[in-house]
């Protein structure tokens, strides 16, 4: 468990509430805090007041998918851009490509998620 002033706020993006459920258990265990959203709309409006310091996206989303989301994200000027990293089932060339020139820093698996976090929140600094 990481000292508070180095707890990341994270954003899960996710409209699967097992997954979401199993990714903020994971988040919290590892000494940050999190909030969790089932849709791209819902994260967006929340961010225009609060600060995250990750958001782990899902691309396949209800409404809005993961690379538009990223897009509108980006496209906020009050709004300090928080790291993203894309995290999906969808092992797909193209989406990656697009994911990372729209500013993704990652691209991670789903089945590769849990394996994976521990670095990944280690390597992003809290605000």
């Amino acid at each position: 468990m990481q000292d508070t002033s180095d707890a990341l706020h994270v954003a899960v993006v996710e409209d699967d509430p097992r997954i979401q459920q199993l990714i903020s258990a994971e988040i919290r265990d590892e000494g940050h805090t999190c909030e969790a959203f089932v849709s791209a709309e819902a994260f967006l409006q929340a961010s225009d007041h609060n600060r995250f310091d990750l958001v782990l996206l899902d691309l396949m989303l209800p409404g809005m998918n993961g690379i538009d989301c990223l897009r509108n994200l980006h496209l906020c000027p009050d709004v300090t851009t928080p790291r993203v990293v894309i995290v999906t089932a969808l092992n797909d060339a193209e989406k990656k490509r697009e994911a990372l020139e729209n500013g993704a820093e990652a691209y991670v698996l789903k089945p590769d998620l849990f394996e994976q976090l521990p670095g990944l929140l280690k390597s992003m600094p809290a605000h």
